[in-house]
């Protein structure tokens, strides 16, 4: 079933040297249109050949998009979301899109695979598309379950909330009781890392092992800018003095690559949230908790490190400038019994180094079968 977020989208499918059609989505179903000049909401974009191998396996169109010959833009979730839904499968396992009504409001996720359940839980600014690659990957031993968290991509976006590692836990452990999970692994990159600490932290016995994936931990370093930024209000952030084409070019130039593949995908699933006053207000607060998270005192994350009870896989970039690969040294000192993988990659394994971040996850959360 396809998920439309409630309202009516349109789809184009382009045949590169050939024409598009517009897919029109709404809860009767589906029906194709001739492209015309009418905005779309998403837009997949392949040769002939690979939209043939896409119409035969949903499984071969996964991999033509990770390869680069199927692009798809402007709206991850409800593009990849529409190939899932006129797969024509209908077996258990296969990939799907949903919106899970929790205790604390609607979370939007992506599942596949059945198995052992991992939920995955996106970085600053991403979505739970960051965990496509890893949901293919994994999807024949486990159930993976990758989520937009409050704030981000699909989920909603309460106003004023506190967006920090204890929030997003709480909601971590809600999404867990609305799919009825017993202890799931979690997997998380950057804050979703830090998010997956909190909840084994927090409420061990509801997790199984813990996959951090250059997770975002509290700075060691000084803080010259903590006392100034906890005055600063984060909604203010709901305000765009720039025009949406000027935030969309200075994030276009800041970030490499950001016309292609993954890279730009990811791209724009940030623009759609960001580009919205509650998206905006969310990513400010949450990037400015990460900055305060508080290193040492009694509610100091180091020494709280120290009792974390599941076990724990990190995973370092050697070339990562966002959480440098010297936070493995403080990892190992307070959790001498703690697994390392140190790959050759930046802040973001899964989509950099798949193989060996996927290999590596895959047969630490198999021994706990």
């Amino acid at each position: 079933m396809l998920d439309p977020g409630g309202r009516r989208a349109r789809v184009r499918l382009a045949v590169a040297g050939g024409g598009s059609w517009d897919a029109v989505v709404d809860e009767g179903g589906v029906r194709l249109e001739p492209a015309d000049g009418r905005t779309v909401d998403s837009v997949l974009s392949a040769d002939e050949a690979t939209w043939a191998a896409v119409a035969d396996d949903l499984g071969a169109g996964m991999d033509a998009f990770r390869r680069g010959r199927l692009s798809v833009r402007r709206n991850l979730h409800l593009g990849v979301g529409f190939l899932a839904a006129t797969s024509g499968t209908a077996e258990e396992g296969r990939l799907r899109f949903r919106t899970v009504e929790t205790a604390g409001g609607c979370l939007s996720i992506l599942e596949a695979g059945a198995g052992p359940p991992v939920v995955a839980l996106h970085g600053l600014g991403g979505t739970k598309a960051s965990f496509l690659p890893t949901t293919a990957a994994l999807a024949e031993r486990f159930r993976i379950i990758a989520v937009d968290l409050p704030g981000f991509g699909d989920s909603h976006k309460p106003f004023g909330a506190p967006y920090d590692a204890r929030f997003f836990a709480a909601a971590v452990v809600e999404l867990m009781d609305a799919l009825e999970l017993d202890r799931p692994h979690l997997v998380g990159n950057s804050l979703g890392g830090r998010v997956a600490l909190e909840v084994g932290l927090r409420r061990p016995d509801r997790v199984g092992r813990l996959g951090l994936l250059a997770p975002a931990l509290a700075w060691r370093r000084s803080r010259p800018w903590a006392p100034l930024l906890g005055f600063v209000r984060p909604e203010l952030g709901a305000l765009q003095p720039a025009p949406r084409r000027v935030i969309e070019a200075v994030v276009e130039r800041t970030v490499p690559g950001a016309g292609d593949g993954w890279t730009a995908a990811g791209v724009d699933e940030f623009l759609r949230s960001y580009l919205t006053p509650r998206g905006r207000a969310a990513f400010y607060a949450t990037a400015r908790n990460i900055y305060l998270d508080e290193p040492e005192g009694g509610e100091g994350f180091w020494p709280r490190l120290r009792d974390l009870e599941p076990d724990p896989l990190f995973v370092w970039g050697r070339s990562d400038r966002v959480v440098p690969i010297g936070f493995a040294r403080h990892v190992a000192e307070a959790l001498p019994e703690a697994r390392h993988l140190e790959l050759d990659c930046g802040h973001v394994p899964q989509l950099e180094r798949p193989r060996e971040t996927h290999d590596a996850l895959a047969d630490f959360f198999g021994e706990a079968a």
